[in-house]
């Protein structure tokens, strides 16, 4: 496993035709590796969007540590379970929602996670293209510029390439 130290990741998922599917982002904080806990092998790739650092977290190592102290046995199962309740919220804005909703709410998503780490909520650059996006909530790359047009539309908020002002959190989180 591997825990974030700085920077943003993208994990994907090869597909048969050779392309990828985008099936998670990680930030500063975050566990990165995790399916390969099970099997001992993993079934995704991670990618750095921009300067990053990680560090390496033996499984065997972090099992010990758990073992010994229950304080960070406590902190690891919160990131995992962290890890449970974001993958869980995908597959739910993935089966449920149109394309302005799936948008908004993983804006809002990127919100409440820099958020917490400190960052505006309200302010931010996307480390990651309008495709990796698409790719991430089963929308094609048209489909997100339009978006993201409609949403700076009804002035929710103000898109200049990745860079993110969100005008109306309370009517981005309507959406």
């Amino acid at each position: 496993m591997y825990a974030v130290q700085s920077g943003s990741f993208k994990s994907t998922l090869a597909l048969v035709d050779g392309g990828e599917q985008v099936s998670d982002f990680h930030m500063t904080g975050e566990l990165l590796g995790l399916d390969g806990v099970a099997e001992g092998l993993h079934a995704s790739s991670a990618t750095a969007l921009e300067d990053s650092e990680i560090s390496t977290l033996s499984f065997t190592h972090l099992s010990e540590l758990c073992a010994a102290a229950g304080g960070v046995q406590s902190a690891v199962m919160r990131l995992i379970s962290r890890e449970v309740v974001r993958s869980n919220s995908h597959v739910l804005l993935l089966g449920s929602l149109n394309s302005a909703q799936r948008l908004a709410a993983f804006l809002l998503n990127q919100s409440q996670r820099l958020n917490k780490r400190g960052y505006s909520a309200v302010e931010f650059h996307l480390k990651m293209t309008r495709g990796e996006i698409g790719s991430f909530l089963g929308m094609t790359l048209e489909t997100v510029s339009r978006t993201f047009t409609e949403l700076q539309q009804q002035r929710l908020l103000k898109v200049d390439r990745r860079h993110i002002v969100i005008s109306d959190l309370d009517g981005l989180a309507r959406v």
